[in-house]
């Protein structure tokens, strides 16, 4: 008996004003790929530079970095409140998770 192969089920993408930049559930991500703006944003306000991401995505072209800066500088509220949701805080609160003195998170047993 074979088994039976599936094409990968691909979210729903929206095209954004910017051209390396789309929407994949809402959320706005670099064309052909996983990342989103709001990873490029954070490596652009630490102070990251085109080259600086490129070696850490090389599989990235320079236009699509700078697209997606662009994007983030286009729309700097609504990144900067993805920015915060994804805080270590924020998802802690959220998740019910905790920060232990060893830097492990833990969840309480009775929420599971």
């Amino acid at each position: 008996m074979s088994a039976v192969t599936r094409p990968p089920v691909q979210a729903p993408q929206e095209d954004t004003e910017h051209p390396h930049i789309v929407r994949v559930d809402g959320v706005p991500t670099l064309r052909g790929t996983r990342l989103s703006v709001r990873l490029i944003a954070q490596h652009h306000r630490a102070g990251d530079g085109v080259d600086d991401i490129l070696a850490a995505y090389p599989q990235l072209e320079p236009a699509a970095i700078h697209d997606a800066i662009s994007y983030y500088l286009d729309h700097r509220a609504e990144i900067e409140q993805e920015i915060a949701a994804h805080r270590m805080e924020a998802v802690l609160a959220r998740t019910g998770g905790q920060l232990d003195e060893r830097g492990f998170v833990t969840f309480d047993a009775a929420r599971a």
